[in-house]
């Protein structure tokens, strides 16, 4: 009878709990139609009167009454940036957003390093925002299924003709791309991509002048520069050749040598592998990864690898700290990385300290076993947008999404004010000045204000293009064309396969995540002998820590569908 009643008293809990969690929108554990809408006998989804009729208080674009909703936006804690819930943007925002649609807005800081966390915990307590935005879908699913989500199909789709900006940007793709196909739920729009440059190797190009060296073009070559480099570190830096790094990496080693072991994945590998083994973002699971971080754990046995790289964590500036000094040689990043951050980039740096001829530049020397540089890159989708349950706005925040993907509106985000912020050349491309004070931006392009798009878009490629090579203070438009070209040479692009939710996978983002991290750090530091047993104990920890069961379940909803 004790053990009936616990369970009970347990089992009340939950229901209570997740009735507060799911604000308006969900009482119980399912997921369901939003409570504005209604399902018709033939199972599709329309407005329900409540809807049509908050619709009807929308007069030539705008409400009757001042609504109020919140907005996410990352903080990147960037050093003389200006706050990111309030600034010269946000401003613009919110003034278009009451001019326009009369809702006004306040915007709610979280931190760019540890957003996954942070919206958990906002989720948990039932303070989210009312538009949230996070990269990790696994969290939005995780309290989809508690009910704690608000399920955006219909609202997408019932009020289509007041969305035409957002529409016209992400299109049926973006939009539909994480439907549910068996319960036509829709937890998040996925925002678009603009371009697919994702990350480049790069080296210091006036050491490869000083040693008379020419760019490496396979892992052979690339391996005898950076011997080379440690070498001649007394020629190359002279008093400091104690602090000389060949090659530089951090704890993040899936992104950080993506290049390089991904040069050792077969080629045409398929999609269905690709599918059930693509889960986990770095390609842990994919065939040949291992070989790949052998290399890696030859080179720091020799010296060639920074050898404090596991010590510091996401956010640290150590590691860049030691590239705008002029110790690091070559290195694997975002495709733009030595020339982010205007007069403060990894390049200015090095010229104002080295010379006007130090700085990097962008490489391509991991051929695969078909002689190509293949690169996996991702589908047209980038960051999840989401609502809370908790939301009671959610036709505001659609109005929102909208006013933000309005061309004219993230064009002035992106680039700023004309004079100010960038200069319109002849021929229409836009080159970016560096901002200080109030108009400074604290993301590049101000992607966290455009959160329905990541990446520049001036409506033109052409332009388009032209401007980004334009865009970097101190860099020749040359380098960046390079780097914007190596980028995605021999691209493999990611597809959507929609085969319905893997309940596996949820909740287990954050957690393999970490047990990745630290199998591919441990197996990097590891003494030679003992490689194998490192890489391998840590990968059987991964699978027996729940990865084995996201794959099963994977390949049999891969199987179910594609191969009935």
């Amino acid at each position: 009878m004790k053990k009936l009643i616990s369970v009970l008293l347990v089992s009340i809990l939950i229901v209570l709990s997740l009735t507060a969690c799911g604000g308006k929108g969900n009482s119980n554990n399912t997921p369901a139609v939003s409570q504005e809408t209604n399902t018709d006998k033939k199972g599709e989804v329309t407005p329900t009167k409540e809807a049509e009729e908050e619709n009807a208080e929308i007069v030539d674009g705008k409400f009757t009454t001042t609504r109020k909703i919140t907005v996410e936006v990352f903080d990147r804690g960037n050093d003389g940036g200006s706050k990111p819930e309030d600034n010269f943007y946000t401003d613009f925002i919110k003034e278009g957003m009451l001019r326009d649609h009369n809702v006004e807005v306040t915007f709610v800081p979280v931190p760019r390093w540890t957003e996954v966390e942070q919206i958990n915990n906002l989720l948990a307590a039932g303070d989210a925002p009312d538009i949230c935005v996070t990269y990790d879908y696994s969290t939005i699913q995780t309290y989809a299924n508690m009910g704690g989500v608000t399920d955006l199909n219909s609202y997408v789709n019932d009020n289509k003709d007041i969305l035409p900006n957002l529409w016209g940007l992400l299109q049926e793709t973006n939009i539909n791309w994480d439907k549910d196909p068996q319960a036509g739920t829709l937890w998040a729009l996925e925002a678009r991509l603009a371009n697919s440059a994702r990350i480049n190797t790069f080296v210091r190009e006036d050491w490869l002048k000083k040693l008379k060296l020419s760019e490496p073009t396979t892992l052979e070559e690339f391996e005898s520069m950076l011997k080379a480099f440690k070498e001649n570190a007394s020629t190359l830096l002279g008093a400091e050749a104690d602090k000389m790094v060949p090659f530089s990496i951090s704890f993040d080693v899936g992104w950080r040598a993506d290049h390089l072991i991904s040069s050792f994945v077969p080629n045409g590998i398929s999609d269905k592998d690709k599918f059930i083994n693509g889960f986990d973002d770095r390609k842990l699971l994919y065939p040949g990864i291992k070989s790949g971080i052998q290399v890696l754990n030859k080179w720091y046995n020799e010296g060639l690898v920074w050898k404090d790289f596991p010590l510091y964590g996401s956010g640290d500036p150590t590691e860049d700290n030691m590239m705008k000094a002029g110790y690091v040689g070559a290195f694997i990043h975002n495709w733009d990385y030595p020339y982010r951050n205007g007069e403060d980039s990894i390049n200015n740096n090095l010229k104002r300290l080295v010379g006007e001829d130090a700085g990097y530049v962008a490489v391509m020397p991991f051929k695969n076993e078909a002689g190509l540089y293949t690169k996996f890159l991702p589908g047209p989708v980038d960051r999840k947008i989401f609502f809370p349950a908790t939301n009671d706005e959610p036709v505001a925040s659609m109005l929102y999404l909208d006013w933000i993907s309005n061309l004219e509106n993230r064009i002035f985000l992106q680039t700023g004010e004309e004079g100010v912020t960038h200069e319109k050349m002849e021929d229409g491309s836009i080159k970016t000045m560096a901002a200080t004070g109030e108009k400074i931006m604290n993301s590049q392009n101000n992607i966290d204000y455009t959160i329905t798009i990541n990446g520049l878009d001036l409506g033109n490629e052409e332009l388009t293009v032209k401007s980004i090579a334009l865009s970097y203070v101190g860099v020749d438009p040359s380098y960046i064309e390079k780097a914007f070209k190596l980028s995605t040479y021999d691209g493999v692009y990611d597809n959507k396969y929609n085969v319905g939710e893997i309940k596996s996978e949820e909740g287990m983002g954050t957690a393999l995540s970490e047990k990745r991290n630290t199998l591919l750090t441990q197996s990097i530091v590891a003494e030679s002998g003992k490689f194998d047993s490192v890489f391998d104990s840590g990968y059987v920890d991964y699978l027996n820590s729940g990865g084995q069961a996201i794959i099963d379940e994977r390949k049999a909803a891969w199987e179910k569908t594609f191969e009935k």
